[in-house]
């Protein structure tokens, strides 16, 4: 039980976010001795290659620069699956056509809606930026796809968009774009909860014959997962994205390597608030797993993890 001493952390010119998170490891500290044993599982879940790895991440930071660090993630392939929800493409999108903007939480609501500003905590995304160019420019690549056939998955129909972005100047800023480049599949589970998905349904007004079809993503998931040896999973937020994720890894008696960051509490029984502990109960983590839970930030903690990760 007093087998480790708690060490003091000491930051030095040139000290790297390698460094400093192996020093968290000694710290004994709160979030911090979580971060760093996260980043040791990363580096695992990484460096296994009988893993098959899913990456689920909520929209919203999506509206933020962490889109940059997911971006550069799923370019250099270090996932083998995407889980998210339709914001996610929302923002992705929007943002490769029209700019977010840096604002403040403390504002005129009231007011912002006057001028045509939708706030998502301290950005502001005017109307311009958003739901009208997302409808110009997803409407006739929508077309487009329904001369090819008429039913798509989620994962089908999100990579017919990023081969259709690829001419785009800011193309390769989008996650969309890489995941078509390198044949990741992004699975939606909650295709219409968003703008992404009111422009199919407002396609679909005029093709009545174009579908998209939500059980051919869980075929995929089925012939990825049961194939797998191992698996592991990055889990930023909770939601549709982490359930849909660990719940197919439960067919596989649960994953070998969980990482899940949050900000939600857990008395309140919500999935979001749910330690990967309890995920072990449901078989969805495997009781020996590599598995922590961080609380915290992503918009903080994402960075600093692919930071400590390449060095």
């Amino acid at each position: 039980m007093l087998g480790k001493i708690v060490e003091d952390i000491h930051i030095e010119k040139g000290e790297t976010v390698s460094d400093l998170v192996t020093q968290f490891g000694n710290a004994g500290g709160f979030t911090a001795k979580k971060f760093s044993q996260a980043a040791t599982i990363f580096k695992n879940m990484q460096n296994d290659r009988e893993c098959l790895r899913f990456f689920s991440f909520t929209a919203d930071i999506i509206s933020t620069g962490v889109r940059g660090v997911i971006k550069d993630m799923v370019k250099n392939k270090m996932f083998d699956v995407l889980i998210t929800t339709c914001g996610t493409l929302d923002h992705d999108l929007a943002r490769v056509w029209k700019d977010y903007y840096s604002g403040t939480e403390i504002s005129d609501d009231a007011k912002l809606k006057e001028e045509g500003i939708n706030r998502l905590y301290n950005i502001f995304i005017p109307n311009d930026s958003y739901g009208y160019i997302l409808e110009e420019k997803l409407i006739p690549i929508f077309k487009r796809a329904a001369e090819s056939k008429k039913e798509y998955s989620t994962s089908e129909i999100i990579a017919f968009v990023g081969e259709s972005i690829a001419n785009e100047k800011k193309a390769e800023d989008s996650i969309v774009y890489w995941a078509w480049k390198n044949g990741i599949p992004i699975i939606v589970p909650g295709i219409t909860d968003g703008s992404f998905g009111s422009q199919l349904w407002m396609y679909s007004q005029k093709d009545k014959d174009f579908r998209i079809n939500v059980i051919s993503d869980e075929d995929l998931l089925a012939e990825k997962v049961f194939k797998a040896k191992k698996s592991g999973a990055l889990m930023l937020g909770g939601g549709i994205s982490k359930h849909h994720t660990i719940w197919w890894n439960q067919f596989k008696s649960g994953l070998d390597y969980a990482i899940y960051m949050t900000t939600a509490v857990d008395w309140d029984g919500s999935l979001s608030g749910a330690k990967l502990e309890e995920a072990v109960s449901w078989g969805k983590v495997k009781p020996k797993a590599e598995q922590v839970t961080v609380e915290g930030d992503v918009t903080v903690l994402l960075p600093m993890l692919l930071a400590s990760y390449i060095g």
